[in-house]
């Protein structure tokens, strides 16, 4: 197939390249980021697979490793079809890697030998490792494939729920999990950012979660529309089916170390990003933290490469001395490839 005779073009770098002082000057600045679920919508991608070639390359790519015309669902929706986990997962991984190698290959941008560091949200941690050139583009697609089957298969429909808890900080949040949990599953499943919070588990726990939260002070504490309750223990099935898929996989070590949200921290190491990969499941997205780790490592500009802006607002909230961007539109490339060239 086209795709697989492509593959050799478009599999992201596995070796560092050699960097001259200004650019070693700009990778102790410069981190990139990748979104997670949430940011799909009808529409995505299709205007980079109009402009360039080697973005559609990329989509073909995808298509080919999961036997499925997802690029056409990714252009023309409709948006509940999209939005599954099993769909949307492996859809916002081919837009950041379209972008990645559009950037790359027509704009001669490698952000290999632009940043410091990586990190991604959730599911943005697989496009944050291939970008880096732990896993090829069509290993990428087929485990996010299983990650969001898995993930959605775990726990029965109706059992499990997610809230967004606002207005409150970590602290207060940890303490109203402790006390609405009772024999339940309640966790914190993302600590996004200042006041933005979110739980996850079984949904009376949920329910009394979100019940308390205006007690303790909470501006809004509301369910947010998810078809599973992901990054809690009711995913444990989720984790061990990632671990079994990792384990049979050829990782590369990443070429730019990736700031993992269970632990916020760097990793590079294959033994490492396997073992951060199967804990994120289960484990809390750290996003605030991740931030902050590299704010104080000397990353002064972030840019989100893929689908929409989340997590570039999300960076403005942490912290607001870090510069923003995002790429995921032609125009925006465009911007973006002036900037660091």
């Amino acid at each position: 197939m086209r795709a697989q005779q492509d593959n050799k073009h478009i599999n992201v770098r596995t070796e560092h390249q050699q960097r001259n002082t200004r650019v070693t000057a700009v990778m102790t600045k410069l981190a990139f980021v990748f979104p997670g679920q949430g940011s799909q919508k009808p529409g995505m991608g299709q205007e980079l697979a109009e402009a360039f070639g080697v973005a559609r390359e990329v989509f073909e790519a995808v298509d080919d490793a999961l036997d499925q015309h997802l690029s056409r669902l990714m252009f023309n929706g409709p948006a509940e079809e999209l939005t599954l986990t099993a769909n949307a997962q492996p859809a916002l991984m081919a837009v950041s890697l379209a972008v990645t190698e559009v950037l790359r290959r027509e704009m001669g941008i490698d952000i290999c030998s632009k940043a410091s560091l990586v990190a991604g949200h959730s599911l943005g941690e697989y496009s944050a490792a291939a970008a880096v050139g732990v896993f090829d583009i069509g290993q990428t697609a087929k485990l996010l494939r299983l990650r969001g089957e898995t993930m959605q298969a775990a726990v029965p429909p109706g059992e499990g729920a997610m809230a967004a808890i606002l207005g409150l900080e970590l602290d207060a949040v940890t303490d109203l999990v402790s006390e609405a949990s009772g024999d339940d599953v309640l966790a914190v499943a993302n600590d996004n950012a200042p006041g933005q919070v979110v739980v996850s588990g079984h949904v009376a726990a949920v329910d009394r979660a979100i019940a308390l939260a205006k007690d303790k002070g909470a501006k809004r504490a509301l369910p947010l529309p998810v078809s599973a309750p992901f990054h809690c223990r009711l995913m444990a099935p989720a984790a061990d089916a990632m671990a079994n898929a990792l384990a049979q996989i050829d990782l590369k070590p990443a070429s730019v170390p990736m700031v993992s949200n269970a632990i916020a921290e760097p990793v590079s190491a294959p033994s490492d990003l396997r073992r951060i990969l199967v804990d994120q499941v289960t484990g809390t997205v750290r996003w605030r933290s991740c931030v902050d780790y590299m704010a104080a490592h000397e990353v002064e500009a972030i840019y989100e490469l893929g689908a929409g802006n989340v997590l570039s607002g999300l960076v403005k909230r942490i912290n607001r001395d870090i510069k923003t961007g995002n790429a995921g539109t032609p125009g925006e490339l465009e911007e973006l490839a002036k900037l660091l060239a």
